[in-house]
């Protein structure tokens, strides 16, 4: 897979303040300050949160004079989406294949399914 590890950034996401960080990125840039507000831990605590973040490709920090804002990188919840995506159709695909097996034998005559050793319910 290119681009970001879907690992790393199920791995940073399993964490319910960093998951809190990137929504709150997602309405748009912020500064470590900005995004530790709403959290009762020390900055130190945040900036860790971040580096696990952008290691998993989900933020960029770039530098604005003496502002250090964080933002979040799109690309990365692309592949967060393709994945899902691509899962759930496999699922869909699989629950329709059983759907046509069950109506297969719903739709069997009685004489057959008695000879396969099913009762008629």
């Amino acid at each position: 897979m290119s681009g970001p590890d879907l690992d790393a950034i199920f791995a940073a996401l399993a964490d319910p303040t960093r998951r809190a960080i990137v929504a709150r990125l997602a309405r748009g840039e912020a500064t470590v300050n900005e995004l530790a507000a709403p959290f009762e831990i020390s900055l130190p605590a945040i900036s860790r949160h971040l580096k696990v973040l952008e290691r998993a490709g989900l933020i960029s920090r770039g530098r604005d004079a003496q502002r250090r804002p964080c933002e979040l990188r799109a690309e990365a919840l692309d592949e967060i989406t393709q994945w899902a995506q691509h899962t759930r159709e496999a699922w869909n695909e699989r629950f329709d294949r059983l759907d046509d097996y069950l109506k297969k034998l719903q739709a069997r005559p009685a004489k057959e399914k008695k000879r396969h050793g099913q009762s008629k319910s």
